[in-house]
């Protein structure tokens, strides 16, 4: 019996601005309206009926809106900061020992690539199944189509008795002259970093290799049968947090550097279907049919004496006009136009808009939240405008603000407002005005999204400036008799 085991905390920064850290883009609905870890949580489906998955914290609701549906028992880790894969698969392999299943067949999925064949998928995954049985880690690696300098490449040997591929060593990602020379001379495989193996085989190859990040992990996991309760009604998963103190001080390194190439038993299976890491903007140009001249457009885009050139304008008409070699990427606050031999720089573009404390590095103007998603599409001196969408049967939480007044204009479904001592409903078109100090909640009791306008005015408008007194999601809340005079910046917005 096979367990997935999507890992999904990657931040996806080679496809800024459409990716940012605050919603990566195995969140991004790329592909057909879907996201990346959709498609992935359909892939598995047929494998096995459990799940785990391992997730950042500060993901912890987009995850949960991605697993409404699945089974009961689906487990997620959700990890306080980032330590790359040896770390959260090690937290996986211990949480299926603390499940009583230490021989639990786990399949280790990213959870940000794109496999369009899951028929082929799975019946590769169970070409692995003997070998990993037998006490391998088995990896599954891509034939390749052209010579890549974005993967890593794997050496295959001979055909093991249980099928599988023995894996004479992993090879860097090369340069381009090194790329061609290894497709020319065959016998390798994109590193795809896909993984199938025992639970306790993982465990015993991280103490031998990597004790250190078994070390701290295991320090980290709470003793079973901790879990939080889920941050949003239908069906959920577990919750599993690692203590934050020792989790941090966990190392950070990838498995492959960790265990895969100083192990002994490491067996290799083929995948001859298309798949592809989406790891860059030609690569998700590639997802996209070319017209005659070799454009590729999404959205609103417009091309015009154009050739191989892509376009990204999900939200408003975006013209190319004689170009050549392009990507252009729009969003409502940044846009980015680079050549396509350019792409793997967008990262060093990412790191210098942090330098340079842009908020646009890192955050969307639209912000998703547990109950829903805000997006700010006015700011100026002493005030901001926000458009407020409220999940059915969310409620934002009791709270209030030492330096702003908000009006509220509902313009879709219907509102329950909380505002001092009174609660009361609001449909389209009417409002309401939350004083600077009132106690105040916006609930939806509805069964359709509830859409409105917020105006914010005053002195100060930042998303600290927030006192919160009761909260549904398991965020820090303030004593409810006593408002502090001061905004508490520790706690975060709405």
């Amino acid at each position: 019996m096979i367990t997935p085991v999507i890992l999904c905390g990657g931040s996806g920064t080679r496809l800024w601005p459409l990716s940012r850290k605050s919603f990566p883009k195995q969140f991004v609905p790329l592909i057909e309206g879907q996201s990346l870890l959709q498609l992935t949580l359909q892939r598995v489906a047929g494998l096995g009926p459990q799940l785990m998955v391992v997730a950042s914290e500060g993901h912890r609701f987009m995850v949960a809106d991605a697993l409404r549906g699945v089974p009961a028992g689906t487990q997620a880790i959700l990890e306080p900061s980032s330590r790359n894969t040896a770390a959260a698969m090690a937290l996986a392999a211990l949480q299926a020992t603390d499940n009583g299943q230490p021989e639990a067949l786990l399949l280790f999925c990213p959870a940000d690539q794109h496999i369009p064949d899951s028929a082929a998928f799975a019946r590769t995954v169970n070409e692995g199944v003997a070998a990993a049985e037998g006490g391998a880690i088995v990896t599954f690696g891509i034939v390749p189509s052209f010579p890549s300098t974005a993967y890593g490449y794997i050496r295959q040997g001979l055909q093991r008795p249980d099928g599988a591929l023995q894996v004479q060593r992993f090879i860097e990602k090369p340069q381009a002259e090194a790329a061609q020379a290894l497709l020319l001379g065959g016998g390798v495989l994109w590193n795809a970093g896909i993984f199938l193996c025992r639970a306790s085989v993982l465990l015993r190859a991280l103490e031998r290799h990597a004790p250190d990040i078994l070390a701290s992990c295991r320090k980290a996991l709470p003793a079973p049968p901790a879990a939080m309760t889920p941050p949003a009604p239908g069906a959920a998963p577990q919750w599993i947090t690692p203590s934050a103190p020792e989790f941090a001080a966990c190392r950070s390194q990838s498995i492959d550097y960790a265990v895969m190439e100083h192990h002994d038993d490491v067996a290799v299976v083929p995948y001859p279907g298309a798949w592809s890491d989406v790891g860059s903007w030609n690569a998700v140009a590639d997802l996209t049919p070319a017209d005659a001249d070799g454009n590729r457009v999404q959205g609103q885009g417009l091309t015009h004496g154009a050739h191989d050139t892509y376009i990204h304008a999900p939200h408003r008409p975006v013209v190319a006009l004689g170009t050549r070699d392009l990507l252009i990427i729009d969003t409502p606050d940044a846009l980015l136009v680079a050549h396509k031999d350019c792409v793997e720089q967008v990262k060093d573009i990412v790191a210098k808009l942090q330098d340079l404390q842009r908020t646009e590095a890192l955050t969307h103007r639209k912000v998703a939240r547990p109950w829903g998603w805000y997006d700010s599409i006015d700011l100026g001196e002493r005030f901001q405008v926000k458009r407020i969408g409220v999940k059915p049967g969310a409620s934002l939480s009791l709270q209030m603000h030492h330096h702003r007044a908000e009006h509220w204009i509902v313009v879709k479904g219907t509102a329950e407002v909380t505002r001092g001592q009174d609660t009361f409903l609001l449909s389209e078109n009417q409002s309401t005005y939350i004083p600077v100090g009132e106690l105040h909640r916006l609930h939806n009791p509805g069964k359709m999204e509830l859409e409105m306008i917020e105006v914010q005015s005053g002195s100060y408008l930042g998303e600290d400036d927030i006192v919160r007194f009761e909260d549904s999601y398991g965020r820090a809340t303030a004593p409810r008799a006593a408002p502090p005079e001061t905004p508490l910046r520790a706690v975060i917005s709405r």
